[in-house]
């Protein structure tokens, strides 16, 4: 049975009006449930329409942006640590006068790590302790575990080196390409091109800064992009290098020296066509400066720039020089040679007795010390101190090379008697050979003083100073042909080239003063043509002794002449010199007649 809650009654009053009751509208009743739904589906569509737009333009960006990439250049991702703003590392090339390349930049892989990227550091340091012995597997696990982000691994790897590296599958160690210097021909110049260092670094770009050499003096003329890569062409000749260092290095060898240098320049522009100095070094691996015992040692040392010695008779043609020029003497003039002679109660005394006179030709030819000195005794201190700054022996040599304003010539502070006497046969006064060489130019091409440079001229330079008269410089390449021919320098003979030179032999000083009884510094100093110089050559020897004739040699004509004579005869060509087997040239007369008209 099912039971049914009775309404309750209204109440009714009975005083209340009861209003008529109001039929509602069917239609509107009806209308209103149909259009919520429709409105409800519009709004649905917009939405949908909306997402599905940005669903297509985001799939159409991100297929743009993978096609973009996927066209271009793959790279490693950079490291938070290296911006790389800034980094300029494009450097011209360094050339030959011929245009030859001596440095220029290519493409290298520089090796780095990225810790926080690595999967097994411990594997990784172990893997690269194998391909780099020199990278100790415990500090690199100590490294890479250590929190850093970054390190730098190798500047500098080769293409066998990256493949072992890649070959890890290490994650961490990453790859940059970048720019390094390279020297194509090894040691050949090294003293000359010093040397670069990488500067400001990135992963992907490296700052090449020169360290030394016309490397660190052109530096910024290098690094200039407003040159627009034009190459520093120097003065040097590459094949004449190449045979001047070869020759030096046999003749080092051959005489037992411990270090030799060579210079070969144009006795008119001053134009260095070859400059050699060994031990030498590889450019391409620098070695580090010595930090202890000698620097004269180091083979960064530039024995024909920064080496500064006593060059011994070398010095005679100058004394002899001066007299000419100053009226005091001629060629004939007989000068007293016997002995005793002292000065300022120090004696002075001859390899050999040459008898009580000798003509100044014959001083030179046969090297007497007596001779030379008795001409500057009346030379004078004054004046010869004068002369000698003229040729350039009181300053820095101005050549571009960093190493060379450091090199000036010792100088007595003091200067009496007995130091004109023996700075007259090159003791008393240090130099370098760079200085001799010059000194040498200026007094045999003319007469007119020239300075060394290692670029290329286009043009010749004007005429330098007159220092002596073109008689005077005709008389001292006489007086130096006859040395070669009939003097100390007969080694020094080269057939059809007519070589003319001085030797001279010093006693080697000691650091603590005083000289060495068993060493010396031997140098050979001269020109070619003799009648007609086109180049100055100097080659001085450290320490030389060979065995030759039964004895034991030291001196200059047994063996810093013979290398000279050795690389005249094989640069001559070279340099374009034809040979001249012409007999009367060696006479000079002609010549010395239109010398002295002019």
């Amino acid at each position: 049975m099912i039971f049914r809650r009775r309404a309750r009654p209204v109440p009714t009053d009975p005083f209340r009006p009861v209003a008529p009751a109001v039929p509602r509208p069917r239609a509107a009743t009806a209308q209103a449930p149909r259009e919520a739904p429709e409105r409800v589906r519009q709004r649905a569509e917009r939405r949908l329409k909306f997402t599905a737009a940005c669903f297509v333009l985001g799939f159409a960006v991100i297929g743009a942006k993978m096609g973009a990439i996927s066209a271009s250049e793959a790279r490693e991702p950079a490291t938070g640590a290296w911006s790389g703003a800034g980094i300029v590392s494009g450097r011209a090339d360094i050339t030959d006068r011929a245009g030859r390349v001596l440095a220029t930049n290519v493409t290298a892989t520089a090796l780095y790590a990225q810790p926080h990227l690595m999967v097994d550091p411990e594997a990784a340091a172990e893997g690269l302790a194998r391909i780099f012995p020199d990278m100790k597997a415990e500090t690199w696990v100590r490294r890479f575990t250590s929190g850093s982000k970054f390190y730098w691994l190798r500047g500098n790897i080769s293409p066998e080196q990256q493949q072992a590296v890649h070959d890890l599958g290490e994650p961490g160690l990453l790859f940059g390409q970048r720019e390094m210097r390279l020297y194509p021909n090894g040691p050949l110049g090294a003293h000359v091109l010093g040397g670069a260092r990488y500067g400001e670094q990135d992963v992907r770009a490296a700052e090449i800064k020169g360290v030394a050499g016309v490397e660190a003096v052109f530096d910024d003329y290098l690094r200039d992009p407003t040159q627009e890569g034009a190459p520093l062409r120097l003065s040097l000749d590459l094949p004449v290098q190449t045979a001047t260092e070869r020759v030096l290095a046999a003749g080092m060898k051959l005489m037992n020296a411990k270090g030799a240098s060579a210079i070969l320049m144009d006795a008119r522009t001053g134009e260095v066509v070859a400059l050699a100095s060994l031990p030498d070094f590889d450019p391409n691996d620098r070695p580090a400066p010595a930090t202890e015992g000698d620097p004269a040692e180091s083979p960064l040392f530039n024995r024909a720039v920064q080496g500064v010695y006593e060059l011994g008779s070398t010095f005679k043609i100058f004394t002899a020089a001066q007299s000419l020029e100053l009226g005091l003497t001629n060629a004939g003039t007989m000068i007293d040679t016997s002995g005793p002679l002292r000065v300022n109660n120090h004696p002075i005394g001859d390899f050999r007795d040459y008898g009580p006179r000798l003509s100044v030709t014959d001083v030179m030819v046969k090297s007497s010390n007596r001779g030379t000195a008795r001409m500057a005794l009346d030379i004078g201190a004054a004046r010869q101190r004068s002369f000698l700054e003229s040729l350039g022996f009181f300053e820095a040599t101005p050549l571009e090379l960093t190493e060379a304003p450091g090199a000036r010539p010792l100088v007595p502070t003091r200067w009496p008697d007995i130091t004109t006497a023996t700075v007259s046969y090159g003791h008393g006064l240090s130099a370098s050979p760079m200085h001799l060489a010059a000194a040498y130019g200026t007094l045999l091409n003319g007469g007119t003083r020239v300075q060394p440079t290692l670029l290329a001229l286009d043009t010749p330079p004007p005429p330098g100073p007159r220092v002596v008269s073109r008689r005077v410089s005709a008389e001292a390449r006489h007086m130096l042909r006859q040395v070669v021919m009939d003097g100390t320098a007969s080694m020094g003979e080269v057939a059809g080239y007519q070589v003319g030179g001085k030797t001279g032999t010093a006693d080697k000083p000691k650091h603590t003063g005083g000289y060495w009884d068993d060493k010396v510094i031997t140098t050979f100093a001269g020109v070619f043509p003799a009648n007609d110089p086109d180049y100055v050559i100097v080659v001085t020897l450290d320490e030389p002794e060979i065995e030759a004739a039964g004895e034991r040699r030291r001196t200059a004509g047994w063996t810093a002449v013979p290398v000279a004579a050795e690389i005249v005869g094989r640069v001559a060509p070279l340099l374009g010199l034809r040979p001249d087997f012409d007999p009367d040239r060696d006479a000079f007369g002609s010549y010395l007649t239109q010398a002295a008209a002019r």
